[in-house]
């Protein structure tokens, strides 16, 4: 099988991973972490394909090497996202991603659609570890390749949260660690149909349920017992992600699909470092495993009085 120079940058980038984090634990790892996507001692790191319960400034570049449903084919996808706050609460969001598939029938590539979003992070209670928050996303159809990118816009509006789980008691103080966060909202397309070489193509409403369960070592030992983790272990999340979709409409109404991502983040002051797997949960969700990587940078961490700021105070 071919590898496309994207194929082979992936598995550059996982054998730089793992050395570059004891490099950065010694480097980067703060007395006192206070980023952003905090309520009360709960730090919510950002995942790989589940969208934060919070709004902030930030800057993340996910990449994907999966394997598609359908004929044999290899895709590799890298995502571009940037947060920018407006209020303390309420922010923008802006995403592009550009697309490498390989197959037997030949390659395509491009650029996406551009996607703009909006969230307001309605809800914070430090006491049990909440955060909500409400926003809408809409790709903009058009923007992108036409052999990767589709000609219509959709729009998602979703309820986002987040929750630790300070209430369990000292005999079940080993799970105080644990949080969940997720997202559940429907996606609507512009457009009903497309009129495609092989036919009539309908473009679907989708409902995304989406939810993550994350381990945190440095929650438990700063809150719950000191265990003398070393680095980089020390400052790690282990989560496992469940980014599912549910066609709403008549043609496949039911269709779940999605994959289950087991993975592990790092995190020190100004960025987080992640990696996963990508296991899809039926035949119509891919053909095979995949590989997730984040590089992910706290902008309001960076450069707390100038763009990584609110715009209004």
């Amino acid at each position: 099988m071919r590898h496309s120079p994207l194929d082979r940058g992936i598995h550059k980038f996982f054998l730089f991973l793992l050395p570059l984090l004891s490099v950065l634990s010694g480097l980067l790892i703060p007395a006192d972490c206070r980023a952003h996507g905090f309520a009360g001692k709960r730090f919510f790191p950002t995942t790989f394909q589940v969208d934060d319960p919070f709004i902030s400034d930030e800057f993340s570049v996910l990449v994907n090497n999966s394997k598609p449903a359908g004929p044999s084919a290899n895709s590799t996808e890298i995502n571009i996202d940037y947060s920018k706050r407006i209020a303390p609460r309420f922010g923008l969001e802006f995403h592009d991603a550009y697309q490498h598939i390989t197959s037997a029938s030949g390659d395509a590539n491009g650029w996406e659609n551009f996607d703009l979003g909006a969230k307001w992070q309605f809800l914070t209670r430090a006491e049990h570890e909440a955060i909500a928050s409400f926003g809408t996303d809409v790709e903009i159809g058009g923007t992108g390749a036409r052999q990767v990118s589709d000609s219509f816009s959709t729009v998602s509006p979703a309820l986002f949260f987040g929750k630790g789980f300070p209430e369990f008691s000292h005999a079940l103080k080993y799970l105080r660690p644990l949080a969940i966060t997720g997202v559940i909202g429907p996606n609507f397309p512009t457009k009903r149909t497309n009129l495609t070489e092989a036919g009539v193509e309908r473009n679907p409403v989708t409902l995304t349920w989406a939810f993550t369960v994350q381990y945190s070592f440095i929650y438990l030992q700063s809150f719950v017992k000191y265990l003398g983790l070393p680095a980089p272990l020390n400052h790690m999340v282990f989560v496992t992600e469940f980014p599912m979709q549910t066609n709403l409409s008549r043609d496949d109404k039911g269709l779940t699909t999605g994959t289950v991502n087991p993975g592990v983040v790092w995190f020190g002051k100004f960025m987080e470092l992640g990696v996963a797997a990508e296991i899809p949960v039926n035949s119509s969700s891919g053909r095979g495993v995949g590989v997730l990587g984040l590089i992910h940078l706290f902008v309001d961490d960076l450069w707390p009085t100038g763009i990584g700021g609110p715009v209004f105070h």
